[in-house]
C-alpha cells in the first residue's frame, strides 16, 4: 500500500482534532461494509495510527445481512489482514425483517438494523467508538434530505454519545468529497465489494444526490450553500419554533377577554 498523501492525512487530523473523535487508549470498531468509503476508512485510520502513533487501536466488522446465500467476506478479510486490523463478521437475518415488512422503507431499515447490530457488537466485544464511513457528500445529501421530506434543518454530526449502549460512533471522513476518496483507491489498492442489498441505488438517498447535481447545473455553488447552510452560524431570518397551545395562553389572553375555542 502507498503512504496516505499528506494532504489527505491533514484533512483527517483536522476532522480529528476538531470534532474530537479519538482519544487515547480508544478501541475503534470500523463499519466495513466493502464500499469504496469504509475501504478507504479503515485504511486512513491505520495510516493515522502508524504515522502519529496514537495510543488507539482498531478492529472491523461486516454485517452479513442474509439476503444472500453466497455471502463472501473473504476480499475484506484478506484487506484487514494487510491493514494488521482484526476482522469480524457477524450475520444478523435482516432480510427476513425486511420481508415481513413488505420491503416498506427497506433502506431505512436494513440502515438502522446494521448500525444496531454493529454498537451491539461493540459493546459487547469491549469496543468503545464505532467509526462509520459517511463523508461530506452523505453529509450534505442528509441536510438536504431533511429539509425537503420532513422540514427539519439537520444533518448527522460528526460524534454522537449513545447513552443506551454507551458507545460513541464517530465519522472522520466528513472533510473528504466522494470524488476524492474514489480517486483514493490507487492508494490501498483494493477494488470495492459488490453489495449484497437487492435495493442498491433505489434510495431516497440517491434521489437527493441526483437532485442536487441536476440543480448545480444551473447554480454551480448549490452544494457550496447547502454545506454552509448546515454550519451552526446565527440564526438568521427563520421562523420560531411553534407555541403549543398551552405556551400560547398568554398572547390569547392579551387581545382577547376569553380564550378562544
Amino acid at each position: 500500500m502507498k503512504p496516505l498523501p499528506k494532504e489527505y492525512l491533514s484533512r483527517l487530523i483536522r476532522a480529528v482534532v476538531e470534532f474530537q473523535l479519538i482519544e487515547d487508549n480508544d478501541r475503534i470498531l470500523i463499519g466495513l461494509s466493502g464500499g469504496k468509503d469504509s475501504l478507504f476508512m479503515a485504511y486512513a485510520l491505520t495510516e493515522l495510527k502508524n504515522t502519529l502513533k496514537k495510543n488507539f487501536s482498531l478492529g472491523a466488522i461486516t454485517i452479513n445481512p442474509m439476503f444472500t446465500k453466497d455471502f463472501s467476506c473473504e476480499a475484506m478479510q484478506k484487506f484487514c489482514d494487510r491493514l494488521d486490523i482484526p476482522y469480524h463478521i457477524h450475520a444478523v437475518n435482516i432480510a427476513e425483517t425486511i420481508a415481513s415488512q413488505d420491503n416498506k422503507n427497506a433502506c431505512y431499515s436494513c440502515a438502522f438494523f446494521r448500525r444496531g447490530a454493529i454498537n451491539g457488537y461493540a459493546k459487547e466485544h469491549g469496543y468503545n467508538k464505532v467509526a462509520y464511513a459517511h463523508n461530506h457528500d452523505d453529509a450534505v445529501e442528509t441536510f438536504f434530505m431533511n429539509l425537503f421530506y420532513s422540514g427539519q434543518l439537520k444533518t448527522f454530526l460528526p460524534s454522537t454519545y449513545l447513552s443506551r449502549s454507551d458507545i460513541t460512533v464517530i465519522r472522520p471522513l466528513l472533510y473528504f468529497r466522494e470524488e476524492e476518496i474514489r480517486a483514493a483507491l490507487s492508494l490501498h489498492g483494493q477494488e470495492p465489494c459488490a453489495p449484497p442489498c437487492p435495493f442498491n441505488g433505489n434510495t431516497m438517498r440517491q434521489k437527493a444526490k441526483e437532485l442536487i447535481e441536476t440543480l448545480s447545473k444551473d447554480n454551480p455553488k448549490l452544494y457550496e450553500h447547502l454545506a454552509a447552510a448546515m454550519r451552526v452560524t446565527s440564526v438568521g431570518d427563520l421562523w420560531p419554533a411553534p407555541k403549543s397551545r398551552k405556551e400560547m395562553k398568554p398572547y390569547y389572553y392579551k387581545f382577547f377577554k376569553n380564550q378562544p375555542l
